[in-house]
């Protein structure tokens, strides 16, 4: 029932009763590029409820005020606890988070060819169902010649994606009418956020005023990295520099703290620009920040509020949400159990100038811990295969798939790989040695940097099918090179 102050909360799960469950309390954590996380503490007439009943099930948590909704949140429930049982009801406790959350379960290694950032990432969302995201790019990804995923979970690899291009991503909860659905939001830039109204003010409410309102704000600045500079190389362009720096103008800090990074992880300048930006920003991305409380229950990441009404005029301007803690009590919903007070609803956030384009640093990337062991492909009926830098290709162990989009397979043939550089025992400019591996050859594979995107032919072995060219031990004493007419 809705308290004197009009306020009240509500929660259905699944297809069970919309009366089933009353919300006790719940807190609510959402930040840009971080999967919200939702506990909410629930009672019910009905001690039978089971895990089966809950768990996977869509929840829809509202917040009203004078009978009318205000604010929506939507998940999927994670967790599923069952408490005491009081004299008519039940406690139990629900973990909800978004759908996205099923993406930190699967674990998997796997590789893309010529596919952009944004396709990439659209084929593992669509894989775990969801079909709802939205791409607010500004920039055109690159095309990615090769893209590993390697022994990491399809978010991880997703996120470490984002972050090289600049992304943040935000889960939508949808509108309390329905007219807007929940979904996915993977943007590099703020311009489209959602634009709430103007936030008042009131240090001296100490949060007990029912307007709505600001009672806490803190502003901080921070020394940041000023600079960054990142390089790269190719072999195609090995004289080229492939050198990138952006910097940060800042008053209140000196300006020589430069931030170096090698590899930089682009081939080109239209990647590298754009990744150098993205890391300056990242880097900075707690540079200015602000913190604050409020009973503003509209508060959500990624959507930008004017703060109003402060003392230090330098602060009321636009601010960009990237963090908040949704905090709900309803104690009345265990009256028998003892349970007084008033329905109360408050907030704590953390924001950046709305000027200021976050986004996130990701520090994850996985290294290949030493050489791996591969089998050289190409065409049917083909015996060498090979371009005009006597690369070739080849297929790993761990490959289950021929193309990303395609079902599980074990063909080997020219789309197992990228083309993979091969090491020669002497290399100069039109001499040298050169004895390209062959089809069906096993082969030693290395990693620049430990890079799993960077591999590199380094050696060559004999396995139980392709023996070496004598019988050993018997002809141990022998050193020789034996060579084999093409298709001969």
């Amino acid at each position: 029932m809705p308290q004197a102050n009009g306020l009240q909360f509500t929660a259905r799960v699944g297809e069970l009763p919309s009366d089933m469950f009353s919300v006790v309390s719940f807190a609510l954590t959402e930040g840009l590029s971080q999967l919200f996380h939702g506990r909410l503490i629930m009672a019910s007439t009905d001690p039978g409820i089971q895990a089966s009943d809950v768990l996977e099930q869509p929840v829809d948590l509202m917040v009203w005020q004078d009978g009318a909704p205000l604010r929506r949140f939507t998940g999927v429930v994670n967790e599923f606890a069952r408490g005491d049982t009081g004299h008519r009801r039940t406690r139990y406790e629900l973990i909800i988070q978004p759908p996205l959350w099923r993406l930190g379960l699967m674990h998997n290694s796997r590789i893309f060819q010529t596919q952009t950032t944004d396709t990439i990432v659209r084929t593992l969302l669509e894989e775990r169902g969801i079909v709802d995201s939205v791409f607010d790019l500004k920039r055109t990804p690159q095309e990615r010649e090769y893209c590993v995923q390697h022994r990491e979970s399809d978010l991880a690899f997703i996120e470490r994606l984002a972050a090289e291009e600049g992304w943040h991503y935000r889960y939508q909860h949808g509108s309390v009418d329905g007219n807007e659905q929940p979904g996915l939001i993977l943007a590099d830039h703020h311009g489209d956020a959602p634009r709430l109204e103007a936030a008042e003010y009131n240090g001296k409410a100490g949060g007990s005023t029912q307007q709505p309102a600001v009672f806490r704000f803190r502003y901080e600045e921070r020394v940041r990295a000023a600079v960054v500079a990142t390089k790269d190389y190719t072999f195609k362009n090995p004289a080229y520099a492939l050198m990138h720096e952006q910097s940060a103008a800042s008053a209140n800090q000196r300006q020589d703290y430069q931030h170096f990074d090698y590899p930089g992880r682009f081939k080109a300048d239209a990647s590298g620009q754009p990744f150098t930006e993205a890391r300056l920003d990242a880097l900075r991305n707690d540079a200015n920040t602000a913190n604050g409380e409020s009973n503003r229950p509209d508060f959500t990441c990624g959507a930008k509020v004017e703060l109003t009404h402060h003392d230090s005029a330098r602060l009321n301007r636009d601010w960009l949400l990237t963090a908040i803690t949704h905090v709900g009590e309803q104690p009345q919903a265990l009256t028998e159990e003892g349970g007084a007070g008033p329905t109360t609803y408050h907030n704590l956030f953390n924001a950046v100038p709305a000027n200021k384009t976050w986004r996130p640093l990701c520090d994850h990337r996985p290294l290949m811990d030493g050489p791996q062991i591969a089998t050289v492909t190409g065409p049917e009926g083909e015996e060498i295969h090979c371009d005009e830098y006597g690369r070739v290709k080849v297929r790993f162990p761990w490959d289950r798939r021929q193309r990303p989009n395609e079902v599980e397979s074990s063909e080997n043939n020219e789309h197992s790989s990228a083309w993979l550089r091969v090491s020669q025992g002497w290399a100069g400019g039109r001499y040298g040695f050169m004895a390209l591996p062959r089809i069906g050859h096993e082969v030693i594979v290395s990693f620049l940097d430990g890079d799993p995107d960077q591999p590199i032919i380094t050696g060559r072995t004999h396995h139980a099918t392709n023996t070496p060219p004598y019988s050993l031990p018997e002809h141990k004493t022998r050193t020789t090179l034996k060579t084999q007419t093409h298709k001969g």
